[in-house]
């Protein structure tokens, strides 16, 4: 297994899906790859309680961004304290990225989802923060009313709001 050489690697923990999981979102990023499967051997059974052969970690990389995916059992679940957020430039990154990540999750306001896993994501236009940061504070404030009723963002929505 290779060891990371960023920093910082968000250590993702699953109960058996690790592998599953970073194939998953190497489908669904362009820029991404599976770097290293390691297993559990027959070593420290009596602590982790996992079989012989089984993933014990995955390490992947999405847009240059390296993650650790752990098999360690049922013990935590992913919750919205954390979250990943995709940065888009069009209406048809937003609509992709959403699409995949939450088939089998679950959507929720403001851009964010759940994918499969549990995990949390934020699916962003890039837009809206320009528009958010704008001095003027009425455009702004439209913008923060328009985008509190969606679930996915929708670019020409905002730009509407935006407009007045």
């Amino acid at each position: 297994m290779s060891i990371t050489k960023q920093k910082i690697t968000p250590c993702l923990w699953f109960d058996t899906e690790a592998e599953d999981a970073a194939k998953f979102y190497c489908s669904v990023f362009e820029n991404a790859k599976i770097n290293s499967i390691s297993h559990y051997g027959k070593e420290g059974f009596e602590i982790h309680g996992r079989p012989a052969g089984s993933v014990m970690a995955v390490e992947f990389e999405i847009e240059g961004q390296k993650f650790v995916g752990l098999d360690g059992g049922p013990h935590f679940k992913f919750d919205e304290a954390v979250s990943f957020q995709i940065h888009c430039k069009t209406q048809d990154e937003v609509d992709y990225f959403w699409s995949k990540l939450s088939e089998g999750g679950q959507e929720g306001p403001c851009g964010w989802l759940k994918d499969r896993y549990g995990l949390s994501w934020q699916v962003v236009p890039d837009v809206l923060l320009k528009m958010l940061m704008d001095a003027d504070h009425q455009k702004s404030q439209r913008v923060a009313k328009a985008f509190l009723q969606m679930k996915k963002f929708d670019i020409a929505a905002l730009e509407r709001a935006y407009g007045g």
